[in-house]
């Protein structure tokens, strides 16, 4: 899991203008809140918090203009959805040692039995339960020579020690679909003799 560290400094304007003008800064405007406290309205360095968010569930350390430094992670991201720069960011606060409620990448390894079967991701993602400061970046699956009809349930996939799962252990992750191409082809044969 990285660990990032970044300044931010309090805002004290708020609305679409002020937001505008600390984009124009090359800046993000966020919120952090969380544990009961107050939600403080911050800015943060865009370019900077963009490279950090390429690592899910990334643990951001945040230095803050006379405040002690937080931890914290991302709980929204809004995108510009055309040009797709950062347009605001809420993040919640965590403390070392607690747990909170993720989704990890599930990433799916090795070779499906022949017949051209297709693997379908059912969850892309896998809501889990971790310690703050060791979320693990993926989980791994392995589907080699799983045939057609064959899945994944969330209980099969191993997880690092201290991670649970947040879903029901009967929950589909991954599945393994007949091709339905070569079927369609071979009906339109069989159509064309008649």
């Amino acid at each position: 899991m990285a660990d990032v560290t970044l300044s931010a400094e309090p805002r004290t304007e708020f609305g679409k203008g002020a937001a505008r003008r600390i984009r124009r800064e090359n800046k993000v405007p966020g919120v952090l809140y969380g544990h009961g406290t107050d939600p403080l309205h911050l800015a943060l360095p865009g370019h900077d918090l963009l490279l950090a968010l390429r690592t899910s569930n990334v643990l951001i350390e945040l230095d803050i203009e006379g405040r002690p430094n937080q931890l914290a992670i991302p709980k929204s991201v809004q995108r510009d959805p055309i040009k797709g720069f950062l347009e605001h960011i809420d993040l919640l606060l965590v403390k070392r040692g607690e747990q909170v409620q993720v989704e990890i990448p599930v990433v799916a390894e090795g070779e499906l039995a022949p017949g051209g079967n297709l693997l379908e991701y059912v969850l892309s993602a896998l809501p889990v339960a971790a310690e703050a400061t060791a979320i693990p970046d993926q989980v791994t699956v392995s589907v080699a020579g799983l045939a057609a009809g064959a899945a994944v349930l969330a209980k099969d996939i191993p997880l690092p020690e201290g991670v649970t799962l947040s879903v029901e252990e009967d929950t589909v992750v991954l599945q393994v679909l007949a091709a339905q191409a070569e079927e369609a082809a071979e009906g339109e044969d069989e159509g064309a003799e008649a």
